[in-house]
């Protein structure tokens, strides 16, 4: 009986490794699609700040003149969208259309004591057309907010008086200015609305402001704070979904703000809403602005070919200059980033964008997908049952029996999570299997053949650089296929376990290279549990200890760089088009190749092996990063393995040299 069983896990490997090339033929199709949907939008928005320019002009000797020129020469750089926050007392203020005075300066002004009652704010208007404009807005901002709101007169010029500190009333949100509105769009510029959630949401009025955004050209809202417009009545008006309705109705989308410490509150429910009607943005900040213009322009160009970016806001801020004793701003540091053949705006039309009002991408995913997809998950069930079978193959067949079980459960409670977590179990799976493969042959090599020529080395560990990389990718497909779904692209949902990832196949690979190696498991374990504890051990632990970490760091977006690790990258980008991964090129693979080329004479290199694999499972890392379009993540690995491959051959070359040297002067050292 014992014998039977095990003879049947033995012979479903075959069918395990059938069960995965099946399911890589299945997901082609989803691939394509995946592909089909990346190239669908490559209109690239440019975005400016409205208010920080105001805020720059509000401290030039001619506001507004420096202001119709900072326009014209932002337009020409090739900036096509201003971004309008609903607008303040303090914005208007500064734009000169109304003054604002608080309880002290209206009583020192008509010659009178403060009262103690009364800390109110007053508004005067600049001339009548402003307070035409301006008076109903204000007005009906006010009572919405229970507001005591009345006439008041400074001199010959009309006013408000509004029944609540100027600290507060100046932060109050209301309808974006109307005359800068109106300006804007005769210089021919595209409006980017900034909504907030602080205005009380209704029906009617929302209806009639994005009615009036979409006559005059706006295609897409930003929201400013938190939380989407509507998250916090929702439970009472169910208003996100009747804010969804209206945008819907308008033809408006929203666009989603890259790398937020925390996602705003409702914009998931919103772009789900939407059918996904959302474009992601890249903001950068006004601290960073003064940066050099190429390392920004290089960060443009990034964000626009890697991350599916289509927006690319920028921020400005006056600036005190204490050494030249004056205000600056980066504004002309900013429009030099973009402008010039090494310009931000060139380099993304060189790379096939356009540029122009951004558009959300066309969702391709087809009904067959789902058929498609639960062959997938029948072979990524496979391949995660190799992994088992390579480590105790009785359990083959239970492994793969329990994988299937416990995927159409969890499908049932979560088909994100089993998507998910398979897709992990896979990409964890194929790098580990491909380089224990690589380990066996090895062995299996050297057993069979004591003496192996340098040339025959050599081949053999070409052949297995190549075999193993291509198991590796095999998790690529099932990655993609699980994962094929818009929110990935658009980071309303992200990929799980990458630390995971990075760490199980080393420990892996560790275990079958120190236990697997030997006549017994067990044997090898006893062996290494009766090795003494030296000091020299503790050191090694806690270095690695430290090399772990830092490794780990380095697999998030906030990873430290080394002294001049991001020149090279720069470097990297602009040779190639696309930069490979540094950990793959200039050690994992590199280390690879020497190693299995030292293992066949000596079994102390297959150790490298625990290093090495992080090559292979950085590949299939590419992968996971869904908002990156896979065909770049393709030149990224493809890149990686030719620049490794490159490496690792010339330190082959050294370690032979190596090798002759000490065949030759080692004897005649050992009888000194």
């Amino acid at each position: 009986m014992i014998r039977s069983l095990q003879r049947w896990n033995e012979a479903s490997r075959k069918w395990l490794w059938v069960l995965v090339i099946i399911a890589i033929v299945a997901s082609v199709p989803v691939i394509v699609q995946r592909v089909q949907t990346e190239s669908s939008a490559n209109q690239v928005e440019v975005v400016f700040n409205y208010r920080g320019l105001l805020d720059v002009s509000a401290y030039q000797g001619n506001p507004q003149a420096y202001l119709d020129e900072q326009l014209d020469r932002l337009k020409e750089a090739g900036v096509n969208t201003m971004a309008m926050f609903e607008s303040t007392l303090d914005e208007l203020s500064k734009a000169r259309r109304i003054m604002v005075f608080n309880a002290a300066d209206a009583a020192k002004m008509s010659q009178t004591l403060v009262t103690p009652d009364k800390n109110y704010t007053y508004v005067a208007f600049t001339n009548e057309e402003n307070a035409a404009q301006l008076r109903p807005m204000i007005e009906e901002s006010f009572r919405k907010l229970d507001v005591s709101v009345a006439p008041w007169n400074f001199g010959e010029y009309s006013g408000l008086m509004l029944g609540m500190s100027m600290d507060e009333s100046v932060m109050k949100p209301m309808a974006l200015d109307p005359f800068a509105f109106a300006m804007l769009r005769e210089k021919g510029f595209n409006i980017l609305p900034r909504l907030s959630d602080n205005i009380p949401y209704d029906q009617e009025e929302m209806d009639e402001m994005l009615a009036f955004y979409a006559e005059n050209g706006v295609k897409r809202i930003l929201f400013d704070g938190e939380a989407v417009k509507g998250y916090k009545e929702n439970a009472k008006l169910n208003s996100l979904q009747g804010f969804a309705d209206l945008l819907n109705k308008h033809g408006i989308g929203i666009a989603a703000i890259e790398n937020l410490k925390s996602p705003q509150k409702g914009l998931n429910q919103l772009a789900y809403l939407l059918d996904y009607n959302v474009v992601r943005l890249h903001s950068l900040q006004d601290t960073e602005a003064s940066q050099d213009p190429k390392v920004l322009a290089d960060r443009f160009v990034l964000a626009t070919k890697d991350r599916n970016i289509r927006m690319i806001y920028l921020n400005a801020s006056p600036n005190r200059d204490a050494a030249k004793a004056s205000i600056t701003s980066p504004i002309n540091n900013l429009m030099d980033s973009l402008t010039g053949s090494e310009g931000a705006i060139q380099r993304i039309q060189n790379n096939g964008f356009e540029i122009g009002q951004a558009k959300a991408f066309v969702i391709h995913d087809a009904s067959w997908q789902k058929a498609l997809k639960a062959i997938v998950v029948l072979g990524g069930v496979a391949m995660c049952a190799l992994l088992v079978s390579y480590f105790i193959l009785p359990l083959t067949l239970i492994a793969f029996v329990l994988g299937l079980v416990g995927s159409a459960g969890l499908y049932v409670l979560n088909s994100t999570l089993m998507e998910q977590a398979l897709a992990l179990g896979v990409a964890i799976s194929a790098p580990t299997v491909a380089t224990l493969l690589a380990i066996r042959k090895v062995k299996d090599l050297r057993q069979s053949l004591p003496e192996i020529s340098a040339g025959r080395r050599l081949t053999h560990t070409l052949v297995l650089y190549i075999k193993t990389s291509l198991i590796s990718l095999a998790a690529v497909p099932f990655v993609i296929a699980l994962l094929n779904n818009i929110t990935y692209s658009l980071v309303l949902n992200q990929f799980r376990g990458v630390s995971l990832l990075h760490l199980a196949p080393i420990l892996l690979i560790a275990i079958y290279v120190f236990l697997y190696q030997g006549t017994s498991i067990w044997q090898e374990l006893r062996n290494w549990l009766k090795m003494p504890i030296t000091l020299l051990w503790v050191v090694v632990g806690a270095v690695l200890g430290v090399v772990a970490l830092y490794y780990l760091s380095r697999t998030g977006n906030a990873g430290t760089l080394l002294p001049g690790e991001a020149a090279f990258r720069s470097f990297l980008e602009n040779t190639f088009g696309v930069r490979p991964r540094n950990k793959e090129f200039l050690l994992a693979h590199p280390l690879f190749l020497v190693g299995i080329f030292a293992a066949f004479r000596y079994r102390w290199a297959m150790y490298a092996m625990i290093i090495a694999v992080m090559g292979q499972l950085s590949m299939v890392d590419t992968f996971a990063h869904i908002h990156t379009p896979a065909v770049l993540s393709l030149i990224r690995g493809v890149l990686g393995l030719g620049l490794g491959l490159i490496v690792g051959l010339i330190a082959i070359v050294v370690w032979h040299i190596i090798e002759r040297c000490w065949d030759r002067w080692s004897p005649k050292l050992l009888r000194q």
